[in-house]
């Protein structure tokens, strides 16, 4: 066996013995509530008329259960952190939740959605942030019904995790796509971070005076490098496409100014994981995480395999654990697994401010 697949094979093997060394003892929060896109949708957009579903072959692949409404073969950053959280069973999808399952948490994202309300409707259905939000507020009374009154309701919220992993289709299905939008034209990228900070914090404090007390912001990755943008505007098809990941940066930098903001109420504990950092460095230092394919997705059509994303039944390849991406778009479980995993417990000072997830919960 090469080094790489050695390499990728013992991390693969430690992480999973790992996660159920961590799922047979009781969960460290009662619940966990996440909100997000495609990179942790896991079946929302199966009940929705959307261009932007994964419940169909090969998605799903290496899934228990096979397809689920997963863009990746296997499991999603959330998946990860939630069985490092100590969850014996994955979070539902929201749309198929049902009586008490909204007592362990609810997965809230949405395919496609975005933090703005109109990001991603050339796809068609999807749940922005603000849908989202609503549909986390409706969650909120069933859980006050079933557990009778509203102060043993807020008491539970205040010790779950919420994570927030919004924005990336702000930039690749809105801000950097003329075609359907102005906002490219409208804004500069330091006015469109604005813009984005200032729907996120009204949504965010909606969130808090609806319980949430333990709050993680998931910044954006490094979009510019994905499979797709690569094929699209990169000359070489591996060089990032540096006006796209400079423009997410200015979002992130906003997006740790609101976790210092937000702070500051009663109660709060807020953090930021730094998922553009921990992809950087994945990328950069992919052969010692066993990867030897980092610009084109395992499964997808033309250039950089990211031309056309990831069609049904197509036969993708063999070697997934050695792809950094999936399809054209979302990073494969192998990669998912390390992001997972760094943001549960920081390998890095940078990874997390001022926290990670597992302090994060003890707190």
């Amino acid at each position: 066996m090469e080094l790489g697949r050695l390499v990728a094979a013992v991390m693969a093997a430690a992480v999973s013995s790992a996660l159920v060394m961590v799922a047979r003892s009781d969960p460290q929060v009662p619940c966990y509530f996440i909100f997000g896109d495609s990179l942790v949708d896991n079946g929302n957009n199966n009940y929705i008329v959307s261009l932007a579903r994964a419940n169909y072959p090969p998605y799903g692949i290496d899934f228990a259960g096979g397809p689920s409404g997963r863009f990746t073969n296997g499991l999603t950053t959330v998946d990860v952190i939630a069985q490092l959280l100590g969850f014996d069973n994955f979070i539902p999808p929201y749309a198929a939740t049902s009586g008490d399952q909204i007592l362990n948490g609810a997965n809230f994202a949405s395919a496609a959605a975005g933090i703005r309300a109109e990001t991603g409707q050339q796809l068609g259905g999807r749940i922005p942030f603000a849908g989202q939000v609503q549909n986390y507020q409706t969650a909120v009374q069933t859980l006050i019904s079933i557990l009778g009154d509203q102060d043993t309701a807020s008491d539970h919220l205040s010790k779950c995790i919420f994570s927030i992993g919004m924005g990336s289709n702000d930039y690749l299905n809105n801000y950097f796509m003329p075609a359907f939008y102005n906002t490219g034209s409208q804004y500069t990228p330091e006015q469109f971070a604005d813009s984005l900070i200032a729907d996120y914090r009204r949504y965010v404090q909606v969130l808090y005076n609806y319980g949430a007390r333990k709050v993680v912001m998931i910044g954006v990755g490094q979009v510019g490098c994905s499979p797709n943008e690569l094929a699209r505007y990169s000359a070489d098809g591996a060089t990032c496409v540096d006006r796209i990941d400079s423009a997410i940066q200015i979002f992130n930098r906003r997006l740790v100014g609101l976790v210092d903001e937000m702070n500051t109420l009663p109660g709060a504990h807020f953090t930021f994981i730094n998922a553009y950092n921990i992809f950087s460095d994945i990328l950069a230092n992919a052969a010692s995480y066993g990867f030897t394919e980092t610009t084109a997705g395992c499964c997808g059509v033309g250039r950089n395999n990211g031309q056309v994303t990831c069609l049904p039944y197509e036969a993708p390849c063999g070697n997934r654990d050695q792809h950094i991406f999936w399809d054209a778009f979302h990073p494969s479980e192998a990669a998912n697994i390390i992001v997972g995993r760094r943001s549960y417990r920081a390998e890095s000072p940078n990874d997390a401010y001022p926290m990670d997830i597992a302090t994060l919960a003890s707190v």
